[in-house]
């Protein structure tokens, strides 16, 4: 959840933010003795496709693999820039790839996924001996008792859940004044490309992690951003997928209308082979039951490096001038659209969602007290409801709210049921009103998909302001609607990645891939992170 998307569009009337930049003394400490190259490593870059020629080839193992990323993470994430992305290891990571190289060695191979080390947000249930806290030192020592449906996916392809990754805690639904990345039980998450600046969240450390090379690729889970924003300023590929593509069950919640989990990669490819894998119908999940027949197992035979010709895609007007580098970038990229064939329309979208964006946070506050209390009154942990944390964390304050506090779990604890008037009023205004404005632009202009940048570059850390507005955001149309989002790296300015968005209706998802793979192959703007220490580093 990008918490700034609700100061930008006036859902939580009344805040003042100041602070634009970070004062010296709150930015976070950075080594003055990094390594030369950070680069040189086995598996820089590295696809998942080649990986699996290599096993296929039996130049490496699984095991090899994940040992090579497991060692990544100790000299990247713990040591050298220390971008704390990972907030647990998985003990039998190493485990289960031998199991894998035992499977392969026997002749069976699951599927693409099959050996390939993933790293998965820490809101996403594992029934192993990892944790489930959402970063939350209140449920700490929550260990599932089962697996998320989508993580008993990820298994059944044969995946090495290698660990989990740090977020925003509570998925940056905690307070007005929060720092994106920070967790009371995992700590600040770093942007690999310049390390005092903010990898934004709530999927800070999928985002950070896969940029970073500590694992072949990432899940991360959104409500409105928490997917394609980090994708964007960590330089990734990011999938925000319809609403009911991926099954929700498992993971801990804020929005039922809103909140999906995707894929985080370096490549269209990478999130493509992921979003397929883990796509199917949970009757855990009544969401799902609308991805009957609309799914697909295989979303790679999307990838056509032509795919742009021909199609018609509206930008965003609002989009156009936001700040002099962010324009320069997105207006190169149109070039790169009309150069393969696309045909531009400028749209005005964000005129129409006024109304939408000032009602969206009464929906989350209602429906994250609801969810929260439903996961909690069955959770493995000492804690059983909202109140029980808010309680936990007063009680806890010099640890649990050393820099901002939780003034949104309070304003949820106060909201009733979801019969609630103000809650229907509010679903319609938002859901209802932002389907029909997306419908309306794409079938009037007979669009393919409507694109804009996806957010502005990363913000300072600032652990005593919390974050500011960075000019710019996409994500929340198409997650009111819980429509189909990419995200594919689009340049960078002063070395901070920025990328390009595409959204379309309801189980799009093969039409905005196809869109994003063509823009890829067309400008190949993923570069890999060079750890600077700051700005002028």
């Amino acid at each position: 959840m990008q918490r700034r998307n609700f100061l930008k569009t006036g859902a939580i009337a009344g805040l003042s933010i100041t602070g634009l930049t970070a004062k010296a003394e709150t930015k976070a400490k950075i080594p003055n003795n990094l390594p030369i190259d950070l680069n040189d490593f086995v598996l820089n870059e590295v696809s998942i496709e080649l990986l699996q020629q290599k096993m296929q080839s039996k130049e490496y193992t699984s095991r090899y693999i994940t040992e090579q990323y497991l060692k990544r993470i100790e000299d990247i994430d713990k040591s050298g820039p220390k971008l704390n992305a990972v907030i647990e290891i998985n003990p039998d990571a190493l485990i289960i790839a031998d199991n894998m190289d035992k499977e392969r060695a026997a002749g069976k191979v699951r599927g693409p996924l099959h050996g390939i080390p993933v790293l998965i947000k820490d809101n996403i249930n594992t029934g192993d001996k990892m944790r489930t806290s959402a970063g939350s030192l209140a449920i700490a020592d929550n260990t599932a008792i089962e697996d998320a449906f989508i993580v008993s996916k990820l298994r059944a392809a044969g995946a090495v859940l290698l660990g989990k990754t740090n977020l925003s805690e509570w998925a940056n639904f905690r307070s007005t004044r929060s720092t994106s990345a920070w967790s009371s039980r995992g700590g600040q998450t770093k942007c690999p490309y310049i390390l005092d600046r903010n990898p934004s969240g709530s999927s800070a450390g999928s985002g950070s992690a896969a940029s970073a090379n500590l694992c072949a690729i990432a899940i991360g889970t959104e409500t409105d951003g928490s997917i394609v924003s980090p994708s964007s300023v960590n330089g990734l590929v990011g999938i925000k997928p319809t609403v009911g593509l991926w099954s929700r069950t498992g993971i801990i919640p804020i929005s039922a209308t809103q909140d999906t989990a995707g894929p985080m990669a370096r490549t269209v490819k990478d999130a493509a082979i992921l979003l397929g894998a883990l796509a199917g119908i949970d009757p855990n999940d009544s969401a799902t039951a609308g991805a009957k027949g609309k799914s697909i197992t295989d979303y790679t035979q999307f990838l056509d490096e032509n795919g742009l010709k021909g199609k018609r895609i509206g930008i965003e007007k609002d989009s156009l001038k936001v700040n002099p580098a962010m324009d320069s970038i997105f207006q190169d990229a149109i070039k790169t659209l009309k150069d393969k064939g696309a045909i531009i329309i400028e749209v005005e979208l964000y005129k129409q969602l006024k109304e939408a964006f000032g009602a969206q946070f009464t929906v989350l506050l209602y429906e994250f007290k609801d969810g929260l209390n439903k996961y909690l009154s069955q959770a493995n942990c000492k804690i059983h409801s909202l109140a029980q944390v808010i309680e936990f964390n007063k009680q806890n304050e010099g640890t649990a709210m050393p820099f901002f506090k939780q003034e949104i779990l309070e304003q949820a604890e106060a909201k009733k049921t979801l019969i609630e008037k103000e809650y229907l009023d509010a679903l319609k205004k938002t859901s209802g009103l932002t389907k029909e404005a997306i419908n309306k632009i794409m079938r009037d202009n007979n669009l393919d998909a409507i694109s804009a940048p996806t957010n502005g570059f990363a913000c300072c850390i600032d652990l005593i302001n919390g974050d500011y507005d960075n000019g710019f955001s996409f994500s929340s149309p198409a997650a009111m609607a819980g429509y189909p989002h990419i995200t594919v790296p689009m340049g960078y300015f002063q070395n901070l990645p920025i990328g390009l968005s595409f959204v379309s209706t309801a189980y799009k998802e093969a039409d905005i891939i196809k869109l994003g793979y063509a823009y890829e192959q067309a400008s190949k703007k993923r570069v890999a992170p060079k750890f600077r220490p700051d700005l002028l580093g």
